[in-house]
């Protein structure tokens, strides 16, 4: 099961998103129960919610470690 989560769990309170992956508590919650699409149309609201949070992760994610291995190629 494809998951957003880097291991960086900690809610924005202004927003209610996840630092992390940019899902909400509610989210990352039921993740396991959802369909496939489901997911796959929260994991596709992730980026512009993780571009609006104003403090960013210190670490690489996988999202943009990923980003970055393609362009290499």
């Amino acid at each position: 099961m494809e998951s957003p989560c880097i291991l960086l769990c900690s809610i924005d309170s202004n927003t209610g998103y996840c630092f992390g992956c940019g899902r909400t508590r509610d989210e990352i919650g039921a993740w396991t129960s959802y369909s496939d699409s489901e997911r796959s149309a929260i994991m596709g609201l992730l980026a512009e919610r993780l571009e609006g949070l104003e403090r960013k992760p210190r670490r690489e994610t996988r999202r943009s470690r990923m980003a970055r291995e393609r362009e290499a190629l």
